[in-house]
């Protein structure tokens, strides 16, 4: 009986070990995307990586900012054209899930311009909503 018991929970960590390791991949995978819609100056397409809803919340340096379109438009206007957006570069420090349907990331942010460099970094919030994980808070620094 010892043995059945100690079997079916190796078998149900391995289990979560592996959905663990699938969702962070999509996480990273999701990150990445957002990267490479950035530097290719698609604001729009690295958008689609966050919740579009009205309760999607963005801290930056000027405060919150609540909703998907608020927050676009807060992105647009810092970051009017494909010079101004730079080249980004993530640094991924760690993926921790609060739930099987809710990860924390920490990393770091850098954009290097033609004139300057910005960096800093940031915590998300990444929730699985509909299959698909999304950014429901972004606190950028």
């Amino acid at each position: 009986m010892k043995k059945i018991l100690i079997t079916a929970l190796l078998l149900i960590s391995f289990g979560t070990f592996a959905q663990n390791v699938k969702d962070k991949q999509a996480i990273l995978n999701l990150l990445e995307k957002q990267r490479a819609d950035w530097n290719r100056g698609d604001v729009e397409a690295y958008m689609q990586g966050y919740l579009k809803s009205d309760s999607l919340l963005f801290v930056g340096k000027s405060g919150p900012t609540y909703g998907w379109q608020k927050t676009l438009d807060n992105y647009k206007k810092g970051y009017p054209d494909k010079s101004a957006m730079g080249f980004l570069v993530f640094g991924i420090k760690k993926v921790d899930f609060l739930k099987p349907d809710l990860a924390f990331v920490l990393g770091s942010w850098n954009v290097k311009r033609e004139k300057d460099e910005l960096k800093g970094y940031f915590t998300l919030l990444i929730k699985k909503v509909k299959g698909e994980w999304k950014v429901i808070v972004d606190h950028s620094s």
